[in-house]
């Protein structure tokens, strides 16, 4: 627990904690203090390269209130996928949804969601990549990322986007804006598991309104 952030920053994650006992928990970051990382998350990186920096930064243009949550560390580390992942709640059936916004990258300008995460080798990950223009589903075994199923459209570089995924069982939806885009089938991760976000290699991205809820 980072209990240097400070009063409002603890008030902020007993009261997350509080919603996710009832299977469902909401982080908009505001209760946490600029330039630091945010309470209630830890971090770590599938991959090569640096570890990532992720700290709270100000954004007046933010869904959610002015405070994102950004991936800062521009490490060009071509398999390299820093990950902020909520200590609670663990959850199997869910609906987990992120307002995101890829700022910049020359390598990607990637934001996902990662669910059902075991370990930073181990969990399920939605992501849309603005230099690529689609949104593709992943598991990743033992480090190794493998896509399950994408879907080509625009991601656009600056502005804020909603990515959602939806899994029951073996059955995983991604979301795109609010429209279904991905619907598969896929057993790797059969168990409860932590949720959280994702960049990759020199990724600078703001993530805000992060909200999970057990199905």
């Amino acid at each position: 627990m980072n209990v240097w952030l400070g009063v409002g920053a603890a008030m902020c994650m007993v009261a997350a904690v509080a919603v996710a006992q009832g299977g469902g928990a909401t982080w908009d970051f505001q209760g946490d203090a600029v330039n630091g990382p945010p309470a209630g998350f830890s971090f770590g990186r599938t991959g090569q390269g640096r570890e990532g920096k992720w700290v709270v930064l100000t954004d007046p243009s933010a869904p959610s209130g002015d405070h994102v949550l950004a991936q800062t560390d521009t490490d060009d580390t071509d398999y390299r996928f820093p990950v902020a992942v909520a200590n609670t709640p663990e959850v199997k059936d869910l609906r987990l949804e992120v307002r995101c916004k890829p700022v910049s990258g020359k390598v990607d300008q990637a934001c996902g969601v990662v669910f059902r995460f075991k370990d930073p080798g181990n969990y399920y990950v939605a992501r849309a990549n603005a230099l690529e223009d689609n949104v593709n589903l992943y598991h990743v075994v033992d480090g190794k990322r493998r896509q399950i199923k994408g879907w080509k459209g625009k991601v656009t570089k600056n502005e804020w986007h909603s990515l959602a995924v939806e899994a029951r069982g073996d059955h995983l939806q991604v979301f795109w804006e609010g429209k279904p885009i991905v619907d598969a089938k896929d057993d790797t991760f059969r168990d409860a598991g932590k949720v959280g976000l994702w960049t990759k290699a020199d990724s600078v991205t703001y993530f805000d309104a992060l909200t999970v809820k057990q199905l």
